[in-house]
């Protein structure tokens, strides 16, 4: 049985902790407003940019001169993931989701025979997947420093990327993160880069999917140009999306530590009085017992 001091030291523990999960609530809340914003913003952008590339590619795809970032190298042999996650903690399962997934796509490959090449973005995927799959991890992007995610650090993976293609380094690749759908809820995803695919557009998008456009320089070319913009674009919106999903999943976890945090002192204050009733009660019967022995 814990003495009084061990009691009250541990409530003093546990308050302390529920003021810090409080704080860290609010911050979250507050950053998930900015981050939000900018998921939500960048979509149409990203929808509008599928839709163009959907129309381009499928002109060109049987063109014997298009681009191999559509088509692909002729061999999927090698398949490289970009794993993307956050690079804190305390955000529930928000890490754990994206690379179970991308643990699930890497256990497939290998079981068919593939070559697995990972790049992580982000400090607490790559830790996990240190563990078990150390060999395979080829390169990292840090973005600890980063206060706000921009173009820039899309360009930076998207640049990698493009000089291990170029270089032959993969023929395969799939982009790994988090959908944001509501503070409680964030979809892990998988995406394929490269060769390019594009879902048939939805919505305002849908309605010139039918029309026959003339391009002008040829649609090979605008391909060439576009595409690797395309995979940045992509690349970003992913990166938005993450950051957005962290920030929501950071205030769920908070909130739900907070209030077990609250239920914990509940149950210890119970405790505490408990056994300090029955201590009062000991000396109180201890006394009594000695003025009637006098």
């Amino acid at each position: 049985m814990p003495s009084l001091k061990d009691l009250k030291t541990r409530i003093d523990s546990v308050k302390s902790t529920r003021k810090i999960t409080s704080a860290m609530k609010l911050v979250a809340a507050a950053k998930l407003k900015r981050a939000q914003d900018a998921a939500e913003a960048g979509r149409p952008y990203a929808d509008r940019m599928n839709a163009v590339m959907a129309n381009l590619a499928s002109s060109a795809k049987n063109s014997p001169t298009a681009p191999k970032l559509l088509v692909g190298t002729g061999s999927d042999k090698v398949h490289l993931l970009i794993v993307a996650t956050a690079e804190r903690g305390l955000c529930g399962g928000f890490n754990s989701s994206i690379v179970k997934l991308a643990r699930e796509r890497i256990r497939s490959l290998l079981a068919d025979g593939k070559t697995v090449k990972i790049l992580t973005v982000g400090k607490k995927g790559r830790e996990q997947l240190l563990r078990d799959y150390e060999e395979l991890l080829i390169d990292h992007v840090d973005l600890s420093g980063a206060k706000r995610i921009g173009y820039e650090h899309a360009r930076e993976v998207s640049e990698k990327v493009m000089n291990l293609f170029s270089a032959g380094e993969f023929d395969v690749c799939w982009l790994f993160f988090n959908k944001f759908q509501s503070v409680i809820s964030q979809i892990p995803t998988e995406s394929q880069l490269i060769p390019a695919q594009f879902d048939a557009p939805e919505g305002e998008d849908a309605k010139g999917a039918g029309a026959s456009y003339e391009y002008e320089p040829e649609e090979d070319l605008i391909l060439a140009d576009l595409l690797p913009r395309s995979i940045a674009t992509q690349i970003f919106t992913a990166l938005l999306e993450n950051a957005a999903s962290e920030q929501g999943a950071r205030m769920a976890a908070m909130d739900n530590a907070t209030r077990n945090a609250g239920d914990m002192i509940n149950k210890l204050t119970l405790v505490y009085n408990r056994t300090r009733q029955a201590a009062i009660t000991k000396e109180l019967i201890e006394i009594i017992s000695g003025a009637e022995a006098l």
